[in-house]
């Protein structure tokens, strides 16, 4: 409930935001193991059909679907952020209203 709390959710608020971010332009730093290695098998796979002669499509289709995956994990985090600065901040309002309220005048 104190503001030293909610500062530490918008700091995480923030580099959550900035991981989206990157993610949107394609970066690989914020991908998590699993997404890093589905994305490394994918590149590996899409490359030896294109030695092959072949086409990549489904290894690209993988790199999309896992990008969109690391996307939708990102958008719920930050969501959920929200929702408990948000909490937080309510939280402080009612405290400092029932304070208030039993005071002296």
């Amino acid at each position: 409930m104190s503001k030293s709390e909610i500062r530490r959710l918008d700091r995480e608020i923030e580099k959550t935001a900035a991981k989206l971010e990157a993610v949107k332009r394609g970066e690989w730093w914020p991908l998590n193991g699993s997404e890093r290695r589905a994305m490394a098998r994918a590149i590996a796979g899409g490359s030896y059909q294109v030695v092959r002669g072949r086409n990549p499509g489904r290894a690209e289709r993988q790199m999309d679907t896992t990008g969109s995956a690391a996307e939708g994990r990102l958008t719920a985090e930050l969501t959920a952020l929200h929702n408990e600065k948000q909490r937080l901040i309510t939280e402080a309002a009612r405290a400092k209203a029932a304070k208030k309220a039993s005071g002296w005048w």
